[in-house]
């Protein structure tokens, strides 16, 4: 009787976007799930995503988060991927009815850094002089940086992380420094130009919802992808991550919105979190913070609609619709 040698899996189709940074965040999940399921082969997609293309237009006019995700999410539907690995700031907190947040791995270093133009011997945010300009295409970090340093300027900045660099770095360039994500930086190997780390103990401001983390995007319903990528969740970073998203979900924010938050384990267990809604121009911010116990999920969602909540009822609300009112309109 002559044995059949089993059918081999097909490989296992991981979508991401194409730069630098989005390949190596999705090599590293591959090389993890390789260490699980080290008989099965593997292959990256790199899309060229809305946001991608589009390098002058400014994040705010955009409006929804939207432009990083729908091309890799229409493949994820059809089929023709099995999972998109997303730096989780970038994903709607609504996502298509066809998809679903699989797994949210363990958390790197969510705060934002300033990265100095090479050559200029300023090592902070408050060094800085009167009229520099800080490149950035983030509303939340101009918003917050307007509050503290009203001295500064703000100029935008978009592209990937090398492209931001360089612009930087140019001698010509009017950009005196840059403010991006520590993560980002970290792990393209740019750790070494971090001049500063800006979080609410040092550069005074809140980092972005889900910053520092990754998001694994599967098709809804898909239980073997479910099951094989949550062997890659990290508890504490998915509860985390899961309140931040659902305080913005709440407030109805997206990326081109001023929403910083932050969000710490107590040695008590509990989840401390704090937010920040700032007006575009820096003078009006409503701030608060909130301590629970999150064992679940939840939990983690009462929690963030709780703060929400408390925000809105500052004031948070108006300065939120202010900014929507006031956006201009896109083409």
């Amino acid at each position: 009787m002559v044995e059949t040698s089993p059918t081999p899996q097909p490989p296992l189709r991981i979508g991401t976007r194409r730069s630098n940074l989005a390949m190596a965040q999705a090599e590293g999940i591959r090389d993890s799930l390789q260490k699980i399921v080290p008989d099965r082969s593997y292959e990256i997609e790199a899309l060229r995503t809305l946001g991608d293309r589009d390098q002058l237009t400014a994040l705010y006019s955009f409006g929804a988060k939207s432009l990083w995700t729908t091309e890799l999410e229409e493949k994820l539907t059809s089929g023709e991927l099995d999972v998109i690995v997303h730096c989780l700031k970038d994903m709607p907190t609504k996502l298509p009815d066809t998809c679903e947040l699989a797994a949210i791995p363990p958390r790197d270093d969510p705060r934002d850094a300033l990265i100095v133009k090479a050559g200029l011997p300023y090592t902070s945010l408050k060094s800085l002089p009167e009229g520099a300009v800080v490149g950035t295409s983030s509303v939340r970090r101009s918003a917050q940086l307007r509050r503290l340093y009203p001295h500064l300027r703000f100029a935008n900045l978009r592209g990937n992380v090398e492209t931001r660099l360089a612009k930087v770095d140019d001698p010509d360039s009017e950009y005196t420094c840059m403010v991006m994500s520590a993560a980002g930086l970290e792990r393209v190997g740019l750790k070494h130009r971090i001049s500063q780390y800006l979080g609410s103990r040092d550069g005074g401001i809140l980092h972005a919802v889900g910053q520092g983390a990754l998001g694994l995007e599967i098709r809804k319903g898909d239980r073997k992808m479910q099951e094989l990528l949550g062997q890659l969740a990290d508890q504490k970073s998915t509860l985390a991550c899961l309140a931040e998203r659902s305080l913005m979900r709440t407030l109805e924010g997206g990326c081109s919105v001023p929403i910083g938050v932050e969000t710490e384990w107590m040695p008590s267990g509990d989840l401390r979190m704090n937010a920040i809604v700032v007006s575009l121009d820096g003078t009006r911010s409503v701030e608060d913070s909130i301590t629970s116990r999150v064992e679940v999920v939840d939990e983690a969602d009462a929690l963030g609609e709780e703060l929400a909540g408390r925000l809105v009822k500052a004031g948070a609300g108006k300065i939120l619709n202010d900014i929507n009112a006031n956006r201009p309109p896109k083409d």
